[in-house]
């Protein structure tokens, strides 16, 4: 399957048999090759990340620091790394919009801590990944209750452009290896001009598999990173503070008007 990360989050698996049934949370779509494909799509992902990269931003540059996008998106991420596996009780929501898997037809961002939770750089910013990464995760468990095993994700993304960081955490979150390209930056445009690539100029019967294997990706350098089983813990530790405090999520909807 593959996982596109940037201002929305979804993921896509080939299935290799049909679900047992409809899920309303779950999207059922195709490869371009006709392969019958299982999609959870979330409408929140980088939203609430970049918010709080402004508001870093802007402390810096009020300290007379002014730093770089590229630096500083890096500096923020690479912290997540140095904080505690299950994010030291920190908790957050990057709901800017609503999301039917979790049936909220309205978001409000919200980050939430108990008075004993440890509130650092690295712990906050983990705690921001892993809950940009949370409503996905309660999509992909339906899947993983029909059975449907993750044997490799293919990240791309805007969420890949740092190395290493998201791709370990999105493999602690998804349970599976997650494989990087160096094209993983590009997007949909790209994979268009692909597809029409391929329909112009294709040999007589080759498919379309034959043809990215092949021709483009032949040559394309690729990193593959299995989950690291502190960061699958902690990770599942985050998830039960997330799921019960969805509940704040839904007050906070009706409260904040």
């Amino acid at each position: 399957g593959n996982v596109s990360a940037g201002t929305s989050i979804f993921a896509m698996i080939v299935l290799e048999q049909a679900l047992s049934r409809v899920y309303p949370e779950i999207d059922m779509v195709t490869t371009p090759a006709g392969a019958p494909v299982a999609m959870v799509h979330c409408n929140n992902f980088t939203s609430d990340l970049n918010a709080w990269a402004g508001l870093f931003r802007e402390a810096a540059e009020a300290l007379g620091a002014p730093v770089d996008e590229d630096r500083l998106f890096g500096t923020l991420f690479r912290a997540a790394l140095d904080g505690e596996s299950d994010c030291g009780g920190l908790v957050a929501y990057n709901y800017f919009a609503g999301e039917p898997i979790t049936n909220l037809a309205e978001g409000r961002p919200l980050f939430a801590r108990m008075p004993d939770s440890r509130l650092s750089l690295g712990n906050f910013m983990r705690a921001q990944i892993f809950g940009a990464m949370g409503t996905l995760k309660l999509g992909m468990d339906i899947l993983m209750g029909e059975q449907v095993q993750l044997d490799c994700l293919l990240g791309h993304g805007g969420f890949f452009r740092t190395k290493g960081v998201g791709q370990r955490l999105m493999a602690a979150a998804m349970g599976a290896p997650v494989t990087v390209m160096e094209t993983a930056g590009e997007g949909g445009a790209w994979g268009i001009a692909l597809l029409a690539d391929f329909l112009m100029s294709r040999k007589p019967d080759e498919p379309l598999e034959a043809y990215l294997t092949q021709h483009v990706f032949a040559q394309s350098a690729a990193e593959t990173l299995n989950p690291d089983p502190a960061d699958q813990a902690g990770f599942t530790v985050f998830m039960e503070h997330y799921a019960r405090g969805l509940a704040i999520e839904r007050a906070a909807v009706e409260a904040m008007k």
